[in-house]
């Protein structure tokens, strides 16, 4: 026991060290451990209204939350911050309001089974993911495997890690929790701790300004790291933070989680269990779970599960990605490790798995990303099914890109993240590269996009009258008595066509698996229950390469259990084949092409009906105008709207234009709340001013014309 906490003295010590040398040399390190805590978020290199970054001559001042600027998300750093409740003071709270409420369709309590929490824990946290309005790093890290994960925290070294807008929209777009964590830790820990548990009544109005936090930000939960060494008489301060905390989230969130982190024990010292025991158990007993630390040995799990009872799924057993002593190693054995909690019966916490991205393994971070995810999901299976409920729309966006754009007609041809923009994430299987023959499927960021950034291409060889199958969506949608109407976008060469491949399951275990495919299938209607050619629709947005498929389907008493993509040749074309080959047809090959935009399902046939730019109030707040040159002036402003009638807008985001003189529109971004800050952008000299368009998009992914969207017009000043 001394050696351990001598080890563990050595270790804080060579940190704190190297941590040092590291801010010395402006390098980064790859080591989650060994980061330097988060720098203040101060507007070094703030994504403005150009799509490139402005380069600053001189460092800006310190960051002042009350200042209007580029929207961030930041964390909260002191105890002082927290009492006070100046975060809701700074302009930049309301921006940081996540729109996406946890889903209707999932179930707020935990389901009888393992779980699977991940903490994001990457280079000290709020990089590229704290603007909330976007960034111009096309490459930034992402996560789309969120089908197999149940929990996602948001980890930084700052007293308070607010989970960024962007995650917590995107996360609970597809079912999955968000927690914040609370870290007391390190010397300047014990003196935080001091405060927090020096009374009983100081403990609960700290566990009330969190609770408050959650609520007001939307987020639903928090991981509790407590890693400093506690007086022993603390000890019964600190069960009533964690209860209180744990009571009123409840109170206040339904669903809500607040998981302990095993470090300190009940006799006040920092000593990592790694399994569940009485010296940690107390605290288990009063929250949502316990994330034990990394160092377990493979009989812990069973054992832990024992001690849990009817919680054992509450025990979760952290497995770090980068390998510090953690059990199978971490990075590409993490599954390994996962393979025995499965067995065990209990539920796994992975840590850092952006390890991938910040070690760059070979050969890209998309290959490598969905490659580690395949194992996790081979070893512990699937967590999230959608659609689950209508309307159900998906253009494939990873949050990231190097173009965007808006029904067919791209607005931006530059890099961009922003993880609000995610689409839903499709379940595409990952197959070895080295594989040659057949279609290779993947979510391609450089290929024009029908809506957003992304889209899935579909590229290879088909042989003969061959046809091939790709899972994109795996679902739980009950069919009522009214049709589904499904419509979906496909760039495409002439003999290359996309289907959709629909299966359905009854209560009475009857499944039927249909075709929506638009052109003669006669020779592959045989495989399918039933064929429905697809009708193409106009394509009113700019680009004639996209055609628009739309069909429906009434199937009453079915489940819709899963969507993919099917890719074939015509008739026709399977005729031409077997004129011009003379040999064998199943030696025949083609080469196939196809790009899919969208996918889009609802429950009427009925388009979008947008108010029309009457019905809304525009109005510009912190309106600055700034001689920059002779020849140009900046305007920063706070773009807010609302509707006249005072009714709550149900519009999911907004696509945010300037237009200046005769110029075209320039597309900014989008906005998941009502407001919109432009900061410095450029509109030359003697103009007559610069009109904003905020274009209203709806749940299906459609959106008002520039012409009918409300718009501010602004003029200089003199």
């Amino acid at each position: 026991m001394f050696l351990q906490k001598l080890l563990t003295l050595i270790h804080q010590t060579l940190k704190k060290l190297f941590l040092f040398i590291i801010r010395k040399m402006s390098t980064p390190t790859s080591i989650p451990e060994l980061k330097s805590p988060n720098p203040d978020p101060e507007l070094k290199t703030p994504p403005s209204s150009d799509p490139q970054p402005k380069s600053l001559a001189s460092e800006p001042p310190p960051f002042d939350p009350t200042r209007p600027s580029v929207p961030v998300s930041y964390p909260i750093k002191t105890l002082e911050e927290l009492e006070s409740r100046s975060y809701f003071d700074s302009f930049h709270y309301p921006f940081n309001k996540a729109s996406v409420p946890f889903p209707r369709g999932a179930t707020s309590s935990p389901p009888d089974r393992p779980q699977l929490l991940v903490c994001h824990d990457m280079a000290g946290g709020y990089g590229d993911d704290k603007w909330v309005q976007g960034g111009t790093n096309g490459e930034a890290y992402s996560i789309w495997h969120w089908h197999l994960i149940d929990v996602f925290v948001y980890f930084s070294h700052n007293l308070v890690a607010l989970p960024p807008v962007s995650w917590v929209n995107t996360a609970h777009q597809h079912g999955v929790k968000v927690l914040a964590t609370f870290i007391v830790e390190w010397d300047a820990g014990r003196a935080i701790a001091d405060k927090l548990l020096e009374t009983e009544e100081s403990s609960q109005m700290y566990a009330e300004r969190l609770t408050e936090l959650a609520v007001a930000l939307g987020f639903d939960g928090w991981l509790l790291n407590m890693e400093v060494k506690l007086n022993v008489n603390q000890i019964p301060n600190l069960k009533t933070f964690i209860s209180h905390l744990t009571q009123t989230m409840h109170s206040k969130i339904p669903g809500s989680l607040v998981i302990w982190y095993d470090s300190v024990t009940v006799d006040g010292s920092v000593l990592y269990q790694n399994q569940l025991t009485e010296k940690n158990k107390p605290f288990f007993d009063i929250c949502d779970g316990i994330f034990l630390n990394y160092w377990w040995r493979e009989h812990y799990p069973t054992r832990s599960a024992a001690v849990a009872g009817n919680r054992k799924y509450d025990v979760y057993f952290g497995i770090d990605v980068f390998g510090r002593n953690t059990f199978g190693g971490g990075h590409w054995n993490t599954s390994f490790a996962l393979d025995v909690l499965k067995k065990g019966d209990v539920s796994a916490a992975v840590f850092a798995p952006g390890w991938v991205y910040e070690t760059n393994q070979p050969p890209d971070f998309q290959t490598a990303q969905n490659h580690w995810w395949s194992l996790v999901e081979k070893s512990w299976g699937i967590a999230q099914r959608y659609p689950r409920v209508l309307p159900f729309y998906s253009n494939f966006d990873q949050g990231r890109g190097h173009h965007f754009s808006v029904d067919g007609l791209q607005v931006l041809d530059s890099s961009w993240n922003n993880l609000s923009c995610q689409g839903f994430q499709p379940l595409l299987e990952y197959k070895d590269s080295s594989t040659t023959d057949g279609i290779k499927v993947l979510v391609d960021l450089k290929e024009g996009s029908y809506r957003g950034g992304s889209n899935i291409t579909f590229k290879g060889s088909l042989k003969g009258s061959g046809d091939f199958t790709a899972r994109l969506f795996l679902g739980e949608l009950p069919l009522g008595n009214s049709p589904l109407y499904f419509t979906y976008s496909v760039k495409s060469k002439a003999n290359s066509l996309l289907g959709l491949n629909l299966n359905f399951s009854s209560g009475a275990g009857e499944k039927k698996s249909v075709l929506l495919a638009p052109a003669k299938v006669d020779h592959l209607s045989g495989k399918f229950s039933t064929v429905v050619t697809t009708c193409q629709l106009e394509n009113l947005g700019a680009s004639s390469e996209w055609t628009i498929q739309e069909s429906s389907i009434s199937l009453s008493g079915h489940t819709l259990t899963e969507i993919s993509a099917y890719c074939y040749r015509s008739d026709n074309q399977i005729v031409k084949l077997d004129d011009d080959n003379t040999s064998d047809q199943s030696t025949a090959s083609a080469e196939y092409y196809a790009v899919l935009g969208h996918i889009t399902v609802k429950s009427s046939a009925q388009k979008s009906n947008f108010p029309p730019s009457s019905s809304w109030v525009v109005e510009g707040e912190h309106i600055k105008w700034t001689p920059s040159s002779e020849d140009s002036m900046t305007v920063s402003v706070k773009i807010i709207w609302k509707l006249k009638d005072g009714n709550n807008s149900t519009f999911p985001k907004y696509n945010i234009y300037a237009k200046k003189a005769e110029s075209a529109s320039e597309f900014l971004g989008v906005a998941r709340v009502q407001a919109f800050y432009v900061g410095d952008y450029a509109v030359p000299s003697g103009s007559s001013g610069v009109k904003f368009f905020i274009q209203v998009c709806d749940v299906d992914g459609s959106s008002q014309t520039l012409d009918d969207s409300p718009s501010l017009l602004l003029e200089p000043t003199t």
